[in-house]
């Protein structure tokens, strides 16, 4: 079942209490003592939480707000319509007093509020969102709402959001027909992901979904099987950042640096892609140079130790290779690089000190 975003009103004046019964929305989940559905995720910052206390307290965690009086089924009784009109309609409620009805944040709209705290329910954050995607201030929160569910049709969950839109906020403006329908289409069609599996890799990658599939997910693809990637599960659910690599500005001066750089033949180099394909993943500067340097010029490596076991660029300089070589030159025990660098410290240990003075590993 899909479940839709709840869409947050931030009320002018005076707040008008009605019974929850004629508010079915606000039915499901209770979510900092007011009922939002289905809202079972990571904890708000502290300006959602501060406004979502505020509603509660003024809701006593079973009303709605609403800007025109609606009749109830039930005709409240003369003691609740006292209780209700006892206060003076000039007081302000604790949701006015939220940082966004501050003077300074007088020229926020009523819709833009609620945008910022309807993103901020969903775990993420509205303030980097709205820097990082532009567009969203002009986004109508029933637009939003639409991207939500169709995420949710495609097996996301709630708990994923905050990570996903997080990182790509542009989702929450893209077109579902022109834009999301595609990358389902791509993995189901091209990967063979079954839809049942869309959120292990969409929660792997989650820029596939702000990546066009007819100039980077389908050139990615075709580039990588043209190299001899032939796992199409493999780079779906292990290596989907690859699809999301650029051909012309990443995977192919990575694969010219193994070359020109490093000293690698193409095929040399294109059989270490497909052994670590991790490697078009990293950095040039730092991480292939200052890597080969050590291994060259400290620990007298040959290339032929690094075309058989190109997983070397993987691990980190300073925690563990150098460590690591350091133990093996001061031990006297020859180690093969596999050895040194994949073993755990028990391990490792255990094998400095059983081949001590001799060869191992």
């Amino acid at each position: 079942m899909i479940h839709p975003l709840p869409i947050c009103k931030i009320l002018p004046g005076p707040i008008k209490i009605i019974p929850a019964a004629t508010c079915p929305v606000l039915q499901t989940n209770k979510y900092n003592g007011i009922r939002f559905p289905h809202i079972d995720r990571p904890p708000l910052s502290s300006a959602a939480a501060a406004a979502m206390a505020a509603v509660a307290t003024a809701a006593n965690s079973s009303l709605c707000c609403s800007s025109q009086i609606i009749n109830p089924p039930l005709q409240p009784s003369n003691s609740q319509t006292a209780q209700l009109t006892a206060k003076p309609n000039n007081n302000k409620s604790l949701l006015h007093k939220h940082p966004l009805y501050l003077p300074t944040h007088s020229n926020l709209s009523l819709q833009f509020k609620e945008k910022i705290l309807c993103l901020e329910i969903m775990g993420v954050d509205a303030g980097k969102a709205l820097s990082l995607n532009p567009s969203l201030r002009s986004a109508s929160l029933h637009s939003i709402h639409s991207i939500i569910s169709f995420l949710q049709s495609k097996g996301i969950h709630h708990k994923d959001l905050p990570r996903i839109l997080g990182m790509c906020p542009k989702i929450l403006t893209s077109s579902i027909q022109s834009d999301l329908v595609p990358v389902f289409s791509f993995l189901s069609t091209h990967l063979h992901v079954p839809d049942h599996s869309f959120r292990r890799v969409i929660n792997k990658c989650p820029r596939l979904l702000v990546s066009s599939v007819r100039d980077q997910l389908k050139p990615a693809l075709f580039y990588l099987q043209r190299l001899g990637f032939k796992d199409l599960e493999a780079l779906a659910f292990q290596d989907p950042v690859l699809l999301v690599s650029s051909v012309e500005k990443t995977l192919i001066p990575k694969l010219e640096y193994l070359v020109v750089g490093l000293g690698f033949s193409k095929e040399e180099a294109v059989g270490m892609v497909l052994r670590c394909p991790g490697l078009f993943t990293f950095s040039v500067e730092n991480n292939f140079k200052p890597k080969f340097d050590y291994f060259k010029g400290e620990m007298g490596g040959s290339l032929e130790e690094l075309k058989e076991f190109p997983q070397y660029f993987a691990f980190s300089l300073e925690n563990r290779i150098k460590p690591r070589h350091m133990e093996v030159v001061e031990s006297g025990v020859k180690v093969s690089l596999p050895s040194m660098l994949k073993r755990t410290d028990e391990e490792f240990r255990e094998l400095l000190t059983g081949h001590r003075g001799g060869a191992g590993g």
